[in-house]
């Protein structure tokens, strides 16, 4: 993906130079330190690219250290392609700031984005470069590197102050970036992780593709965590790629995507929500956004769960506002998104308060927990901390021992060890671009064809069926999914999708409390179910109000439920059993 000419000769062997100061040179293919400069900067150079850092951060010569851990928890420069294989830790949180020059080739240009800048021609710095994810990356092609500068907004400045300083030195070689085309074909094969139930597990960054390869024919798991965005992930992803998801997807491995933003307001962490709870859920909308841009570009599709990655802390009542308000932002989001939304955290903090809140209104459940509990016991049993009715239908991960090195197949690993017991059906649906809502459900079956078809198709996949493409036309994959389905909910199993079918299809997913003022997916969904469970049609607007409170009286009251107007778990469990 490169084309190479030289700028304005061609460059002997890349060269790392830590100088005394900006107008020191040293010989081509020599490596040299000196005591920091007055000014608190050191010059480092790299293929005819030279800036000055602060005299303070390391700098890591990839060439000669290259399974260095590329590790921004300090803050720190590396120089050179780094390697496929590196000794990271398994959970590094916190992001201070630093630098990674590396060579433009192939495998740099599949990790640019539409975000990468250039540079001009004789021009090192592009001075108003966009900080995506709290990234910069410039490709500095007269040079052939691309910079990639990460940061956190207290840092932000600093780093474009150390970006601006870049110069050209004589000798560079220019490299033109080509930056592939998309492929709009390049993605998981579902969402992730899907239905799964086994071990897994996760660390700071992700493996190259041959170690995946080498624990997916030797190893106990099935499953691995990977860090696919947020401001305050501590370890940088030179192997995490669309084509790496495709490869470890394709060849069975689920992901369990994660996010580690802002962390709890009580803690000591540099990057932290706000303690005003509004401002806190503006910031997990946030935060959500960013990573639903990182899934799509990574090719994990909607219908996969994404973890918010909020560290341990110390829970006081105001602190417990902000981090329920920002996963309530989080949660929405990607909703929106047609995404599930996850949480990993301390099972005694996070977790333990996100189960207090279970059935708390004010707040937006997320559907999956990831809790850390490191009691060595490969299961999903939570203890005291979380009741166990509580996220038990398939929507748990526990991570169940910590920074532990395994090796299989020659390639070792730090990692934490999961557990995982997860399905595919909670709140949200891969159903965005697919009309849910009609005034009537029609019974579908064999031969059926339409827009009906494809939304109970939609509904199916959603619900861990495979009916097939959803062309809106029904045949037998859609047959055999649906009757699937029907035995799973103790429906009589004919393939015939009629109104109980349907109850059960539009109601799936997650159970929280819904009352009157509520307001987004969840009651979409419950609106949508009352149509097709009462044979009338119940407007769709996502706000619980008069009408949909009365058509959920007259629903409980037919089903012989309490008639309070309340959706709680028992109206969703008959909904969801198709009564």
């Amino acid at each position: 993906m490169s084309s190479r000419t030289t700028w304005p000769a061609r460059a002997g062997t890349a060269v790392l130079a830590v100088l005394a100061g900006i107008g020191a040179a040293t010989a081509p293919g020599s490596a040299a330190a000196a005591s920091p400069p007055s000014t608190g900067r050191q010059i480092v150079s790299y293929h005819g690219y030279r800036i000055a850092v602060p005299a303070d951060w390391r700098v890591v010569d990839l060439a000669a250290d290259p399974r260095a851990c590329l590790r921004f928890d300090t803050p720190a420069v590396f120089l050179g392609e780094p390697a496929e294989e590196n000794d990271c830790p398994a959970h590094l949180i916190g992001r201070t700031a630093g630098i990674v020059v590396e060579p433009i080739t192939d495998g740099s240009a599949a990790r640019t984005t539409a975000a990468t800048a250039r540079t001009l021609r004789g021009t090192a710095s592009v001075p108003d470069a966009r900080s995506s994810g709290d990234t910069i990356q410039v490709a500095v092609e007269d040079a052939g590197v691309l910079v990639t500068a990460l940061h956190t907004p207290q840092t932000e400045s600093l780093v474009r102050a150390t970006l601006d300083s870049a110069e050209l030195t004589e000798g560079a070689e220019r490299t033109e970036l080509v930056r592939p085309r998309p492929d709009t074909t390049r993605a998981a094969p579902g969402p992730q992780p899907g239905s799964y139930l086994g071990k897994g597990f996760d660390t700071c960054t992700a493996p190259s593709k041959a170690a995946m390869d080498a624990w997916r024919s030797s190893s106990p798991y099935r499953a691995v965590g990977v860090y696919i965005s947020g401001s305050f992930r501590a370890c940088a992803q030179p192997n995490l790629t669309a084509s790496w998801v495709t490869h470890q997807t394709g060849n069975g491995w689920r992901l369990i995507p994660l996010d580690v933003g802002r962390q709890a307001p009580c803690t000591s962490f540099a990057q932290r929500m706000s303690s005003d709870p509004a401002t806190a859920k503006s910031q997990g909308v946030s935060a959500a956004a960013a990573a639903i841009t990182a899934a799509k570009g990574l090719g994990i599709p909607t219908g996969s769960a994404i973890y918010s990655d909020i560290e341990s802390y110390t829970s006081t009542a105001s602190c417990r506002a902000a981090v329920l308000s920002y996963l309530s932002g989080w949660t929405e989001r990607l909703h929106s998104g047609s995404y599930l939304s996850g949480f990993y955290s301390s099972a005694s903090s996070g977790i333990k308060d996100a189960a207090g809140a279970y059935d708390n209104s004010a707040y937006t459940r997320v559907d999956h927990i990831f809790f850390g509990w490191w009691n060595g016991a490969a299961d999903v049993k939570t203890g005291s901390y979380v009741p166990s009715g509580s996220w038990a239908d398939h929507r748990r991960i526990h991570q169940y021992a910590g920074e532990v090195k395994e090796s299989y197949g020659g390639y070792s690993i730090t990692i934490d060890r999961d557990y995982l017991d997860v399905g595919t059906g909670a709140q949200a649906s891969a159903c965005s671009d697919t009309n849910l809502a009609f005034t009537a459900y029609p019974t579908v079956q064999s031969g059926s064809t339409g827009e009906e078809v494809a939304a109970a198709q939609c509904l199916l996949t959603t619900a861990g069926y495979d009916p097939g493409t959803a062309d809106g036309a029904y045949g037998p994959s859609t047959t055999a999914a649906a009757g699937q389905f029907q035995s799973s909910r103790g429906l009589a199993a004919d393939g015939v999708i009629g109104p109980r079918t349907w109850t059960a299809l539009l109601s799936h997913g997650a159970k929280p409390t819904v009352r009157s003022g509520s307001t987004g997916e969840s009651v979409a969904r419950l609106q949508r179910a009352l149509t097709a469970a009462l044979g009338r049609s119940v407007a769709v607007d996502n706000a619980f109000g008069p009408d949909t409170e009365q058509a959920v009286r007259d629903y409980q009251t037919s089903r012989g439920l309490d008639a309070d107007g309340v959706v709680e778990s028992g109206t969703w469990g008959a909904l969801q059993s198709g009564k």
